[in-house]
């Protein structure tokens, strides 16, 4: 039988995206074609969770793991798109009056170097305009600031490097998240309510709301499903590596005994309580914030949108629409070139998808979608 070629030289291969967890790395590579996109290849190489990040083992394990999804030749180049860490990026919310809308960008960086304590000719500060809103008698225009020190993004860059990649931009997980579903937003009843984007990982949860094509609301949580392993850990008298395995197989498995998985799914209440807490206040922040904006769902992406516990209480707390996430949809991709997704697809690979997305002035809108809209995201390119 014919081989036939399935990428052509007319389509414009994305780079390399690049999600390097604390329980795994994903690697996602695009590429669009006639408002198409096509998935080159996506995988995953599981992480030790043991190490600790930023030290020498760390390094050498995300090195390991690049070069050996590398050497698999799927993926075409070298040029990466990779988030930065989430506990080394600062994020804060901040109003300036109207009338100084011509002064913002001074008196953003000024801000965020004085917060966060960085030098603003040398670190990295971005920002984006969130919206205006009511402050007493006094109409006010709310940003979201992105600040990250120099040295934490070269030691990324030289991480990537080692590995024998080619960073072309790194980013912030909260905008390669909304990049990532930024297309499905695009039907006249999405571009007119919010939606709630959150990526539940093993240590941290990104929550984004988006609006009308537009990131409104960032918040990251440290709070992840390593925390639920460490219940059920707790709840059964057992490591934690078991426990993780046990509260997968609890999603799959009718035949655990019915007492067991109530003493589980007691004990990831717990914590999903917590959590859906947390985004509640979120929630209350965004309604008093910016009145008569209503939230239509929320899509739940990471390794945590699988956890059916978690899922239920979200729906409970949050009062609206919550489904798993389809990074993919409407993607073409062949099943060869794929790690196979979780039980609910392939929402863990969000992050990695964003990513590769990057650079996009249009993004090919969902089946049955219209209406291309620009690429709201902050970013810190590579020198």
């Amino acid at each position: 039988m014919r081989t036939v070629n399935w990428i052509t030289a007319n389509h414009r291969i994305q780079p390399i995206g690049l999600d390097i967890g604390h329980r795994s790395l994903k690697m996602v590579q695009l590429a669009v074609r006639d408002g198409k996109v096509k998935v080159l290849a996506a995988r995953r190489a599981p992480m030790d969770v043991a190490l600790a990040c930023d030290t020498p083992e760390w390094e050498r394990a995300v090195i390991a793991a690049i070069q050996q999804l590398l050497a698999d030749g799927q993926f075409r180049g070298r040029d990466v798109v990779s988030v930065l860490p989430v506990d080394k990026v600062r994020i804060t919310s901040l109003r300036l009056p109207e009338a100084e809308t011509d002064q913002a960008d001074k008196i953003l960086r000024r801000e965020a170097a004085e917060r966060f304590e960085l030098d603003p000719a040398r670190d990295v500060i971005d920002y984006l305009l969130a919206g205006s809103v009511q402050q007493g008698d006094e109409v006010k225009n709310e940003y979201i600031l992105f600040a990250v020190d120099h040295a934490t993004v070269e030691a990324h860059i030289r991480l990537l490097e080692e590995a024998g990649l080619t960073p072309a931009a790194v980013d912030a997980s909260p905008c390669a998240l909304f990049r990532a579903f930024e297309r499905t937003m695009r039907r006249q009843e999405d571009r007119e309510g919010t939606i709630i984007f959150i990526d539940i990982g093993y240590r941290d949860t990104t929550v984004v709301f988006g609006r009308g094509g537009d990131i409104c609301f960032v918040k990251q949580i440290a709070l992840g499903m390593s925390q639920f392993n460490n219940d059920v850990a707790a709840a059964l008298g057992i490591a934690a590596p078991d426990a993780e395995s046990f509260r997968l197989r609890l999603q799959r498995d009718d035949s655990i005994e019915a007492a067991t998985r109530r003493h589980v799914v007691d004990a990831l209440n717990v914590t999903s309580e917590q959590l859906a807490g947390e985004i509640s206040l979120c929630l209350r922040y965004y309604t008093v914030t910016f009145r008569g904006k209503r939230v239509e769902r929320a899509v739940v992406a990471g390794g945590g949108a699988y956890e059916q516990v978690l899922l239920d209480v979200l729906r409970r707390h949050l009062s609206v629409e919550v489904e798993v996430a389809e990074p993919l949809r409407g993607f073409e991709y062949a099943p060869d070139k794929m790690d196979q997704g979780g039980p609910n697809g392939f929402a863990d690979l969000a992050l990695a998808v964003g990513l590769s997305l990057k650079g996009l002035d249009t993004l090919p809108a969902a089946p049955g979608e219209s209406l291309a809209r620009r690429e709201p995201v902050l970013e810190g390119e590579s020198a």
